[in-house]
């Protein structure tokens, strides 16, 4: 449930309260504060708090903040004191949380805070007469079929795709067109990192755009988005056979573990037909089984299932992704891959991260945070150098700490002078979770002595393993 506060005064916070009681937003509840005598819907439609205290009282607003998790402020005051005065005792109450100020007194044009939103009253009446001119361009939401194939959506903070890479978005029937971010404007390539408070310019179906809006805006309960909705288990039983049964164990265990999620269960090479029956048992509202009894390529049959299906995370064992065609298709496809190992997920405790290139911690740090808070994990990163050097790694660190904050979930840093390898092979009950490059299948085969834990990565079957794509197409 999303909380708002309004500190509203006068006739435009009165029209804005009356339009926000007339269209109900899904899982919003509102708190409107008032300093004197205000006209509010006779018949409140949904859920909203009605409060008449001074918004500019630091102390008052102080308790208000300790007894809601506000996730948006709006700042409609009818006087410059006021309004200034609430700005001010709210960014001492919290620096980052976002803040929109109607300006009706050009007042706050040189404000310079990166989450409070100014809007000027007058200038945005002047734009919108001088926008009836002849001769003038229209404004986007004029533009095209006007059907809502062209939608702007920011990225709130702990969305699924912060921190993503715009190339690692699988975008079927939509595209980010571009970027708005810090006042500019941005033409994404693949490499494009999405950030908080970024406002992405998507084009697609309306349909499409509508969906999409609620899985960028909502973050509990999201994994494994934006990679997909849903989980699939492929099973080639000419080489799952013996541990089909513990793998179907682990895809229910998370599947039990998130909400509005299906697990498809995709079989091929069946040929243990009493397998192939219990498997079939499973099958319900939440579960899909699909046998394939012809000779496709196990990457084949892969392609065609992601999309039909939704898919974000793939469970896979070791000895299938070996093959070759199989490893190229799955990092192709821009999916979570959880590879099975012999700790059971159930049994696990820690995910662990292992210190690796910037650029790639950052693109797996949010679906770190993801999957811990889904299956109640404690969270490490791991900063181990035989040679001791943890200069380098210092923004890593502090990006995974600053997440932390934005996500209240905890996470340890562990900083030592050791052989990543051995430090490794000494932990239990760990998932790992490590970026998926493409890298990976030329060090599966002859690491020796390297020190380098990718080399071991496809050989070590005692952690599991979460492979997040970050390689960009």
């Amino acid at each position: 449930m999303k909380n708002i506060l309004i500190l509203a005064d006068g006739l435009v916070a009165e029209e804005f309260v009356r339009i926000v009681n007339s269209k109900r937003i899904a899982d919003t509840s509102y708190t409107v504060v008032t300093p004197r005598e205000f006209a509010f819907p006779s018949k409140p439609v949904v859920p909203m708090e009605r409060l008449t205290l001074d918004p500019t009282s630091y102390s008052k607003l102080r308790q208000l903040f300790n007894q809601h998790n506000f996730s948006v402020v709006f700042i409609l005051l009818d006087t410059l004191e006021e309004a200034g005065e609430s700005l001010k005792n709210i960014r001492r109450i919290d620096e980052r949380i976002r803040v929109v100020l109607l300006d009706s007194w050009n007042a706050f044009r040189k404000l310079k805070q990166s989450s409070t939103q100014v809007l000027n009253s007058n200038e945005m009446l002047a734009n919108q007469l001088y926008n009836l001119l002849p001769g003038v361009p229209v404004i986007a939401r004029n533009v095209g079929l006007g059907e809502g194939e062209i939608m702007e959506v920011m990225v709130p903070f702990g969305s699924p795709f912060a921190y993503r890479h715009v190339g690692s978005i699988q975008q079927i029937k939509w595209r980010i067109a571009a970027i708005y971010r810090d006042n500019k404007l941005l033409l994404p390539n693949n490499a494009t990192m999405i950030r908080p408070q970024d406002v992405l310019l998507l084009v697609g179906r309306p349909q499409v755009l509508n969906n999409l809006f609620q899985r960028i805006q909502k973050r509990t309960g999201m994994f494994p988005e934006p990679f997909g909705r849903n989980l699939y288990l492929f099973l080639d039983l000419s080489r799952d056979r013996e541990q089909a049964r513990a793998y179907l164990r682990e895809a229910l265990y998370l599947l039990d573990k998130l909400e509005e999620r299906e697990l498809v269960i995709r079989v091929v090479n069946p040929g243990d037909f009493s397998l192939l029956q219990d498997i079939r048992s499973l099958e319900s509202e939440r579960v899909d089984v699909l046998v394939d009894y012809t000779a496709q390529k196990g990457s084949t049959v892969l392609t065609g299932d992601m999309q039909r299906y939704d898919v974000g995370l793939i469970f896979l064992s070791l000895e299938c992704l070996h093959k070759e065609e199989l490893f190229e298709q799955v990092h192709d496809l821009r999916k979570l891959v959880y590879l099975f190992g012999e700790t059971p997920l159930p049994q696990v405790r820690e995910a662990v991260i292992l210190m690796s290139d910037e650029e790639e911690m950052e693109a797996i740090s949010s679906t770190s945070f993801y999957i811990s808070e889904a299956l109640g994990l404690s969270l490490c990163l791991c900063c181990f150098d035989p040679e001791g050097d943890f200069a380098a790694d210092k923004r890593v660190v502090e990006h995974f700490e600053n997440l932390s904050h934005i996500f209240h979930y905890p996470i340890k840093i562990e900083e030592r002078q050791a052989n990543p390898v051995r430090e490794l092979a000494k932990m239990e009950h760990v998932l790992q979770i490590t970026p998926f490059v493409r890298r990976l299948k030329s060090k599966w085969r002859l690491p020796f002595l390297s020190t380098d834990v990718d080399d071991y990565l496809l050989e070590n079957i005692r952690h599991p393993k979460l492979l997040v794509p970050v390689e960009m197409g």
